[in-house]
């Protein structure tokens, strides 16, 4: 293998935020994870279906992201079992990259969501979409052009075959 040879491998992928947001804008960020939570990872018991970022004190952070642990793991004692798998995880992203997230994030709307946690080179990464929360015909419109295209699919695929 070279230098140059990205390897990356998909662990979770959130189509709820597909669904419910309309995504402008995708960054790459690390997290910042224990080992306990690494090995979790990569057995992929991880949900990322309701997490969300939000910055505290210049750095950002990824709350509501669950990771179940497995009992022959040692933690924390002091920690309760929810609290652990759902505590908020730092992000690894350069300080222009946190301003322009809270600068898109603080316009009314707006807000970041989980797309994908992968691995990138042995490497937990995530990506994160900065989008707006759809409105309910939206969402309607959206289906009807998806059931749509289905049927055109459908219509054209039979009038070939004949």
């Amino acid at each position: 293998m070279k230098k140059n040879d990205i390897k990356i491998q998909k662990i979770v992928l959130n189509k709820k935020s597909s669904y419910e947001y309309t995504i402008e804008k995708k960054i790459e960020a690390g997290i910042v994870l224990y080992g306990w939570e690494t090995k979790s990872i990569r057995k992929k018991k991880v949900d990322i279906t309701r997490s969300y970022v939000e910055i505290k004190d210049k750095e950002a952070y990824i709350s509501e992201m669950n990771i179940s642990s497995e009992k022959s793991f040692s933690v924390n004692k002091d920690l309760n079992h929810l609290e652990k798998n759902k505590r908020s995880r730092k992000l690894l992203l350069k300080k222009n990259e946190i301003y322009f997230l809270s600068s898109l994030i603080n316009r009314k709307g707006y807000t970041a969501v989980a797309i994908s946690l992968y691995w990138k080179n042995n490497i937990c990464k995530i990506e994160i979409g900065i989008g707006k929360g759809k409105k309910q015909y939206d969402k309607r419109i959206k289906i009807k052009e998806n059931e749509w295209k289905i049927r055109k699919m459908r219509t054209l695929k039979n009038k070939f075959l004949c």
